[in-house]
Parts: C-alpha cells; structure tokens; sequence
C-alpha cells in the first residue's frame, strides 16, 4: 500500500501535523492521502507526564484514541513501530506486533511512501552511569509514568502504615520535568496527609540532583531563580553541581556525596534512539537526524523533526521543546502542500513555563520579542501554562471539544481529588 504522506510518530508534533494535513485536504483526499504510524494506540501530551507519574492525572482521562482523531482530522492511522527504511526505494517497514502472551497479533509489514516524515521524538540520556538503567524510573511514555505512580502508591501507603518512616525521592535533572514533577509531589503528599490519621503521618523528603549549576539550565536566570525559591520554600532539597556517579537501590553516589533515596526518577538528558543510526540517515551524537533548514534529511523526500531531529538554529540547534515541535508542524504542512518553496524553517522562541503545582507557576513569555527579564510568575503563569496545554488539544480536537476536556478533568478533580490512588 502507498501513501503521498507518511508521519512516522504521534508525538505533539506529529499528530499536529497529520491533524493539519488531514484537514486541509479534506474528509474525502485526507484519509487516503495522510498515514500517521505510532507504536501506541491513544495520545498524551508528552508534557503531562510528570502529573501521570505523581498521580494527579489520569491518562486513561485525558488520552485520546488515535482512531478517533484520525477519523475527526481526515487522516488515516497504523498501529506500529518502525523497524526498517529504505530511503532509495520509498519503503518503510513496521515490527509485528505481539499481545502479553506472545501471540502475534499484527504480522509485519510493508509500506510504500512519496513523502516521508519522521517525528519520534527522544528518550533519556543515562550518560552511561553505573545503575542508572537498572535503578531509575524514566518517563519517556505513559508507560513509564504509570510504571512510576505504581511504585509510588505503594510507597506512600506503605510508609503511610510505618509509624516514624521518611520516603525519599530522587529526580535527577532540573529542567522543566524534574522541577515539575518535585512539586506535584509535594502536593499530591499534601493531599494525602491531609485525609491520614495523626499515627499514620509520614514525611516526604524530594531531592532534585543536577550537574549543572543552577536548576533550568535553559530557560532565563530570572525564572529558575524564582522557581528554585518557590521550590526551597515547599520544602523541595536542591542538589546543585551534583554530577551523579552511581545509582543504587538505596540512593545516588554524587560528586558532592550520597544522597538518600527510596525511589530515583531519571529525567537528564535528551537522546534519541540508538536505532536511528540503523535508518541510513545521516545522525548526530545523540542520534538525531541530522536535516537542513527546511527539515529535510540526508535522504531525498524524507523530513525529520521534533526531538528526534537535530536541525539547524544560529550557532547552534533547535531546542527539543514542544512549542518547536508545534512550529515545526505549522512549517511542514505548508511545506508538504505547496508545490512552492516555502523558505527555511525560522524556530520562534516564544517563551518558557514552568508548572510549579496547583497554586502557581514561573516563566518569561515571548522570549527574544520583549526580553528575558519579562517575567510571570504565580496564577497569571499557571494560567498560561494550562492555557499551552489546551492550545495543543484545540489543534487536535477543536476548541468545543477542548472546553469539555478542561471542564471534565475540572470535575473530577473536584469529585475524586487531586491525588489519584489506582
């Protein structure tokens, strides 16, 4: 079977883009023209994953099926994991695909393309350290949120049953997600304290380890001077020019010593799939694809982007961020569906925010236009930070259904609490 478009990853930039192609061409030529593939079956913001981890969202609540979007935005959609390319003859190959017993369900199978575009995202860079992999959780997917908020109910219940015990957590990395994650922590223990008898009170130590020296290494001073303030006064541990040298099952040996710790969160580093290097395609240290200005890659009529592509920007790359991957999908469907030449691609800083919890939030809005110092910070940045994420789901299911999406997940916090215990 063959397919004009062919978008390899439902990630925020993928699914943008094949939503936008979808409906551009219509409920007749979209479907038959616009194939997304993705190794799961519904999408989540990959930004929310830290609330799924902590417990204070419910991805089975806010997922969305990719057959349903398909069918809303006019495009169609495949179930798999891209497992081999061949660029000179516009084929691509996917995985079968097995249930938990083993059976196959999918056999594998053939793909022929005119275009093609990879958007499948990254993982986490462990940087090779010694019990990393064996030790750390990572939240790569909702699976590895889940994973998490699995082992972390059981923690707090059993310490909540262990009269004088302490839980310590370790996130490792203080960019957007390790700073987020440690306040919907504090918060979610908070709400769980807050229905605990007096004998059954526990304490919560969260430490955030980072090598660098400040917590956001990228994002403006003024920002992460404001969150690590806000953090500190939660009763959040800052761990600075800590470089982790091991981890065990009871802690992380750091350049500056051990840290304590019942359950590590590893959320350092960006680093795409070794299988990358395996697509012929040109690929960078982090096994990214390497594209030009225009997101093209080494191959002719294959385009890479999001967090598995690394394309030019200044002196250096475009971040792996998601308002680039939304720029990226805005760029791409002009590119893909005007015979002409659209220009390069031009990333547009817009700003950064940072979710600090329900009561409030930091971040610098609009990034180059007005300055770095233009700063927000409490409910006006919470705001606009809910405000990124509903932007997003506008782009994939509409504003109506957006507003009901926000108004349930308003509901059910308010009816089942913050703090979710599966």
């Amino acid at each position: 079977m063959r397919h004009e478009i062919i978008i390899v990853g439902g990630g925020a930039g993928g699914l943008e883009l094949a939503a936008r192609l979808g409906r551009a061409l219509g409920r007749n030529e979209g479907p038959r023209r616009v194939l997304l593939i993705d190794r799961t079956i519904f999408h989540l913001w990959k930004p929310s994953l830290h609330e799924v981890a902590a417990g204070s969202l419910d991805s089975h609540q806010e997922g969305l099926a990719y057959p349903l979007l398909a069918r809303r935005n006019h495009f169609s959609f495949a179930f798999g994991d891209l497992e081999g390319l061949n660029a000179a003859e516009k084929r691509l190959s996917l995985a079968e695909v097995r249930d938990d017993d083993g059976r196959v369900l999918i056999p594998p199978r053939t793909l022929a393309y005119d275009r093609l575009v990879l958007a499948m995202g990254s993982g986490s860079n462990l940087f090779n350290t010694p019990g990393a992999a064996e030790h750390a959780h990572l939240l790569e997917d909702v699976a590895d949120a889940e994973a998490f908020n699995r082992r972390l109910t059981g923690a707090f219940l059993a310490s909540a049953y262990a009269p004088g015990q302490r839980l310590d957590i370790a996130i490792v990395g203080a960019g957007a997600t390790g700073v987020e994650l440690s306040t919907e922590l504090i918060e979610g223990h908070r709400a769980l304290s807050a229905g605990l008898g007096a004998h059954q009170k526990f304490d919560l130590g969260v430490t955030v380890v980072e090598a660098g020296p400040r917590i956001l290494g990228g994002l403006p001073e003024t920002v992460a001077a404001k969150a690590a303030q806000e953090l500190e006064r939660r009763g959040v541990t800052l761990a600075v020019d800590a470089r982790v040298e091991q981890v065990a099952a009871d802690g992380l040996q750091t350049s500056r010593g051990w840290i304590r710790s019942d359950l590590t969160v590893w959320a350092a580093g960006v680093l795409a799939s070794p299988r990358n290097r395996d697509f012929g395609l040109e690929t960078g240290r982090l096994n990214q694809f390497l594209t030009d200005d225009r997101l093209r890659t080494s191959a002719p009529d294959v385009y890479a982007m999001g967090d598995c592509a690394q394309t030019p920007h200044g002196a250096g790359f475009v971040p792996a961020r998601a308002q680039a991957a939304a720029q990226q999908a805005r760029y791409l469907a002009r590119a893909l569906l005007k015979a002409d030449d659209p220009g390069p691609y031009v990333y547009r800083d817009r700003g950064s925010l940072v979710s600090l919890g329900r009561e409030g939030g930091v971040g610098s809005l609009m990034g180059g236009l007005v300055g770095p110092n233009f700063l927000i910070e409490g409910w006006l940045a919470r705001q606009a930070y809910m405000g990124l994420h509903l932007d997003h789901y506008r782009a994939v299911i509409g504003l109506r259904r957006t507003a009901l999406l926000a108004l349930s997940r308003l509901l059910m916090r308010r009816v089942s609490g913050r703090l979710k215990l599966h």
